[in-house]
């Protein structure tokens, strides 16, 4: 059974090469795709340059959802492991956990949650905690959603399918473990505009939902 992990990326030169040296030591995983999504960074330099891993280099942003589109017709592996770029704190260990319940048979799909990390990402995995970006799922599954135009709504479509299919998702916990926010990367105000616009993709998945 092949595994590969998709790590879509936008402007994230400071922070990929630590999330992929950690994945680089995951003897389980197969592949790792960096998809940079239309970054104006570095991005796609340091991971073609630097990092020996597979680049899926799109020259148009697609969001989230259209990014591990794109790294999924990359690779033909069973179970796809999805991971953010910017993650503080990510350790082997947490890889595994992730992994191993699919691995094993024991799950279809699992979702890490966020504890013990940052306060800021602990409580926003409190208040919503089904949208988390680190996951690893068959890709059976995953290829039966329509995650190419949903950009940042990606976990609300994976969530609806899976609640739709009566597929339960196996819960991780991945402690000490949080992300940098967009007002850290970006500065508060290009910050709080990305953010927004986010929430508004996650809303238009929720709102195609209900229709």
């Amino acid at each position: 059974m092949k595994i590969a992990a998709i790590v879509p990326a936008l402007n994230e030169e400071a922070t990929i090469r630590k999330t992929i040296h950690v994945l680089q030591h995951v003897d389980i995983l197969d592949e790792i795709i960096v998809v940079n999504d239309g970054s104006s960074d570095r991005t796609a330099e340091i991971v073609a340059e630097e990092l020996g891993v597979v680049l899926v280099n799109l020259i148009e942003n697609r969001g989230k959802g259209g990014a591990i589109r794109a790294g999924l017709d990359r690779t033909k592996a069973d179970i796809v492991v999805l991971l953010d770029a910017d993650l503080i704190g990510l350790r082997r260990q947490h890889i595994i956990d992730i992994v191993k319940p699919v691995m094993d048979g024991r799950a279809k799909t699992t979702m890490g949650v966020f504890t013990e990390g940052r306060a800021v990402t602990d409580l926003a995995q409190i208040i919503a905690p089904k949208l988390s970006g680190q996951r690893a799922i068959l890709r059976e599954i995953l290829e039966e959603i329509d995650i190419a135009d949903v950009r940042f709504g990606i976990e609300v479509a994976i969530n609806r399918h899976l609640e739709e299919n009566n597929i339960s998702i196996y819960e991780v916990e991945l402690e000490n473990l949080t992300h940098h926010t967009k007002e850290e990367k970006m500065g508060l105000l290009k910050g709080i505009a990305a953010r927004a616009m986010m929430y508004y993709d996650v809303a238009k998945t929720f709102i195609k939902r209900d229709k």
